[in-house]
């Protein structure tokens, strides 16, 4: 058997795959101090603005997955716009993406559950705790995808019901009065406001991931694209509200939002609900492992399209005779995810760094896989109507306001010139990039019949609008 699991995952699972990337607690536990730091009193306006522009991606994402679908899908939409090459390096910028957002949820997973632990007076290793998140997920995943990503809903669920529960807390301490302080653009650039916005809009990466779930999806061109678009407007209306009710909360305190390791706790103390500061770190831990869970599940997606295409030994492209997940693939990343994750915390432990740095550094350089991959889908789409013969002025002005968008984070990346480690950051992301582009020219020069091979089954594939379930050109 080479096909994965057809028919399995209906709009509910997609949904949670994407809302489970993006992971809403992620941003209400660690993030949002992160914005109040660059944006202060509005930063819920910089999550409002942030997922505007994120949907003018996710729109341009859309003008394939509403046509045309297939397992890894983001990875030969872009190929069937750009050719081999610009496919191949969308293939990798999302290999790298959903490499560093799960390591992030990893150290999430084991920093939350570190810090309960801690209220039991008991220590673990935090290598003990990466075993134990990225081998649970992985055995999950192995199983079945269905049972892998609903898991990741009731968790994401569970959490998102009890930070609820604190906000409105909160909001009723204030009698529900508006903060004008955060409508108010008083000591506020529009330089800071953007680079806001690129906290923001990585943020809300991975709600693309559904994509990656064409041949296991039911009615994969209408279900992927709605959930492509609520995932974006579920999280994104989230943000703005959480971060709007964190700033109100923490209006006066003595220790400023920006200066919380753990603002959840804080407010839960602050507000008189003490019980919720452990409540919501264990839902925090469970939806960190929630982002782990399903950014290997996308992962597996793409290294299995991308080994059928041989980029990876042949076994990566094969789909398990019983459960019929892509097994091989995901016990590939599962491996180096812990390597990684692993090595990295050992070399920042002798640098004087802890866990939540790692988280830190884990979540900038997955962004830069997602940047490069959206800029990648954003170019390709007029290429890929033109193909079909769809191709209209909307559809080139949506392209030319998604790439000036997308120039936003792109630039925040890099200027202001940000601090060490982080100033290197971009520069291994592109020495990664040349590797895998080096692959690519090799590619061509020794199996140029093959290369050929591929081009013409994505041709079939997205301009004839049929399904390939199986490497059927090698």
């Amino acid at each position: 058997m080479n096909k994965l699991r057809p028919n399995c995952l209906n709009f509910k699972e997609l949904l949670a795959q994407n809302i489970g990337v993006i992971s809403p607690t992620m941003t209400a536990a660690l993030i949002v101090p992160l914005m109040y730091g660059t944006t202060g009193n509005i930063s819920w306006l910089s999550y409002a603005l942030g997922g505007v522009l994120v949907l003018f991606v996710a729109l341009s994402l859309n003008e394939f997955a509403r046509r045309t679908t297939n397992s890894g899908s983001m990875y030969s939409y872009a190929m069937s716009g750009l050719g081999f090459t610009g496919g191949s390096m969308c293939g990798w910028c999302l290999l790298w993406a959903y490499l560093f957002i799960s390591l992030a949820g990893t150290t999430g997973f084991t920093y939350f559950a570190q810090t309960l632990l801690q209220m039991v007076h008991v220590n673990m290793p935090p290598v003990f705790l990466f075993v134990l998140c990225i081998g649970t997920c992985f055995f999950i995943a192995y199983k079945d995808i269905k049972i892998s990503t609903l898991i990741s809903l009731g968790l994401e669920a569970f959490s998102i019901f009890f930070i609820l529960i604190l906000a409105f807390i909160v909001l009723g301490h204030k009698h529900f009065a508006i903060d004008t302080t955060q409508f108010s653009m008083k000591g506020t650039s529009l330089l800071t406001l953007g680079m806001g916005v690129v906290v923001a809009i990585f943020s809300l990466v991975g709600f693309e991931s559904s994509a990656q779930f064409g041949e296991e999806a039911v009615n994969p061109l209408k279900t992927i694209p709605r959930s492509i678009i609520w995932s974006l407007v579920i999280t994104a209306s989230w943000f703005v509200f959480i971060t709007y009710v964190e700033v109100q909360g923490t209006e006066g305190n003595a220790t400023t939002l920006d200066k919380l390791g753990a603002p959840l706790t804080t407010l839960a103390q602050q507000y008189g609900v003490p019980i919720l500061g452990p409540i919501t770190s264990f839902g925090a831990m469970v939806s960190f492992f929630a982002l782990a869970s399903t950014c290997l599940n996308a992962a597996g997606r793409v290294m299995f399209a991308m080994g059928r295409h041989e980029f990876f030994p042949a076994k990566t492209g094969a789909a398990h005779p019983k459960y019929g997940t892509p097994y091989v693939a995901l016990t590939v990343f599962a491996v180096v995810m812990l390597t990684v994750v692993t090595v990295c915390y050992y070399v920042l432990v002798a640098n004087g760094f802890a866990v939540l740095d790692e988280f830190n550094d884990a979540g900038t350089m997955g962004a830069f896989g997602f940047v490069g991959a959206y800029t990648c889908i954003v170019l390709a789409a007029p290429f890929f109507l033109k193909k079909r013969g769809e191709l209209k002025a909307k559809h080139i002005v949506l392209c030319v306001v998604a790439m000036a968008l997308m120039l936003i984070p792109i630039i925040g990346s890099v200027w202001p010139i940000p601090s060490p480690p982080v100033n290197a950051f971009p520069y291994v992301f592109v020495g990664y990039l040349w590797f895998g582009f080096i692959q690519v020219m090799s590619m061509q020069h020794q199996k140029a019949r093959r290369v050929e091979a591929i081009g013409e089954e994505v041709r079939k594939l997205h301009t004839e609008g049929e399904m390939i379930t199986s490497g059927a050109a090698a």
